[in-house]
């Protein structure tokens, strides 16, 4: 049996990982947001969009994390927020996020965001006050999560858009999913 490799830092993740322009990928993600607005004229039905594009790429790029992190399976939901915000968010958005506000079972945490690479450049106009404009984070979160077993539901409580003094989203765990393999063992 192999010796185990040892988990990679956020640091040595995000050095691991194809990078495009932080400039070109901020400004193609406004164009993304400003043509749903055009799109779909309704807000809600952007922030909708955005959680739900946000969710097919969280199914997928969990399998590049697991595959690069050498992290080993968490053992409950706190375990599973610490390396979300400290090597998730590191190795793909080159950020950290901090964990808080946990409740008193362990299954609601925030992630609070200092810096986010989605928001440079971006000032909401007044028609747009509604619009969860990074609700595409909250989407990978939750798909992510998914695909590990752990349904969860993402909000977002805080925005610097909006004059909040960080980004912070709330994880809350619905129910864990048990695994389900796609055949019987005939033991």
């Amino acid at each position: 049996m192999p010796p185990l490799t040892p988990p990679k830092s956020g640091d040595a993740l995000f050095a691991s990982v194809d990078r495009v322009n932080a400039e070109l990928f901020t400004l193609t993600y406004g164009a993304i947001v400003r043509q749903l607005l055009t799109d779909l004229e309704e807000v809600e039905e952007v922030n909708k969009q955005l959680d739900q594009m946000g969710y097919n790429i969280g199914t997928r790029l969990v399998d590049e994390f697991l595959a690069k992190s050498n992290v080993s399976r968490c053992v409950d939901f706190k375990e599973t927020a610490d390396v979300i915000a400290k090597l998730g968010f590191k190795m793909f958005l080159g950020v950290t996020a901090t964990v808080t506000k946990w409740d008193a079972e362990g299954t609601s945490c925030s992630f609070v965001l200092e810096d986010n690479p989605l928001v440079d450049f971006v000032e909401l106009p007044d028609t747009c006050q509604g619009l969860q404009y990074c609700n595409v984070l909250s989407g990978v979160i939750r798909g992510a999560l998914e695909m590990v077993s752990m349904k969860t539901e993402v909000t977002w409580v805080r925005d610097m858009l909006r004059g909040d003094d960080a980004y912070e989203m709330r994880v809350k765990l619905i129910k864990q999913v048990p695994e389900e393999y796609p055949y019987k063992d005939d033991d």
